[in-house]
């Protein structure tokens, strides 16, 4: 489901049953029709009001919007539980703003049929380019940055359902540590460097500390690794990216950059709680079949 396709009618009266404030609801709807600006292809900035003149969508990146995609989406999460689908075909939904899975066992086809149904009641759309079904544990699914599928334990090899941080979050987290580590910044110190860096690794090692998350985990210390060795060479103007003076002990103990695989022994399980049971404890979490 997209932002794009939320009906506002249908969204106001949903907003209505909660809030009596007629000034709020007005503010919500200026809210819902506030012109939006757009960047071409060319790089030149336009004001739009698809939003207004459609009458569906919410505004793209406003705070409000996963709320009210949430307080929208429950209309189809009642409707599936009281139209008995999910008891019936044994598959339950787990959603967050307008991502959802529905995980069930043997009624896939069934479920993904009952579901385009139900969306084209609320008018709504599915994207179906991210709409696919998947058998686990043979195939794997991406949702909320985790690919969920079958895993190997590095120490035992035996197979597991479990969940680790997918391809595509790591790929984005190495870009955005690739631009903090280029030459434009060669001007900050290595402290201010470490700074800037620690803020992204712990914000994203605080999310990604449920399933197995070791090896992506390492894989990222190796990198951010690299590129402040990179950026320090090219700070000092040394050639030899092997120079001795540039070790460990430098990096983490006195330039102070963080080393994830030090941090998972620290996130206690309130913190891990938030997004899974007992998952900062070192165990796996393992989605329904």
């Amino acid at each position: 489901m997209s932002f794009d396709s939320i009906p506002q009618a249908e969204l106001m009266k949903s907003v209505a049953r909660r809030v009596s404030d007629k000034n709020l609801l007005h503010l919500v709807k200026m809210w819902l029709e506030a012109p939006v600006e757009e960047t071409d292809a060319r790089g030149r900035k336009q004001r739009t009001t698809r939003n207004k003149d459609t009458g569906r969508g919410t505004p793209q990146g406003a705070p409000i919007s996963p709320l009210l995609s949430n307080l929208y989406m429950r209309r189809f999460i009642l409707g599936w539980k009281t139209l008995g689908h999910e008891r019936r075909l044994h598959a339950k939904i787990v959603n967050y703003a307008d991502d959802f899975v529905i995980c069930c066992h043997g009624t896939a086809q069934r479920a993904m049929t009952e579901m385009q149904a139900m969306m084209e009641r609320l008018k709504l759309t599915v994207n179906m380019e991210k709409t696919r079904l998947c058998r686990v544990p043979w195939e794997t699914f991406d949702f909320l940055g985790y690919t969920f599928g079958r895993l190997w334990s590095p120490r035992t090899g035996g197979a597991y359902l479990g969940m680790r941080p997918s391809q595509k979050s790591l790929r984005r987290l190495r870009e955005s540590l690739h631009e903090e580590t280029s030459r434009r910044w060669l001007w900050k110190t290595p402290q201010e460097l470490a700074q800037t860096l620690n803020r992204q690794l712990v914000g994203w090692a605080n999310y990604f500390c449920v399933g197995t998350v070791r090896q992506a985990w390492g894989s990222i210390d190796h990198y951010v690794f690299q590129r402040v060795r990179q950026w320090w060479c090219a700070k000092h103007k040394v050639r030899n990216r092997r120079d001795a003076r540039f070790s460990d002990n430098y990096l983490y103990q006195q330039v102070g950059v963080v080393r994830l695989r030090d941090l998972k022994p620290r996130l206690s399980c309130a913190q891990a709680c938030v997004t899974g049971p007992r998952a900062g404890c070192g165990k796996t979490a393992r989605p329904v079949r």
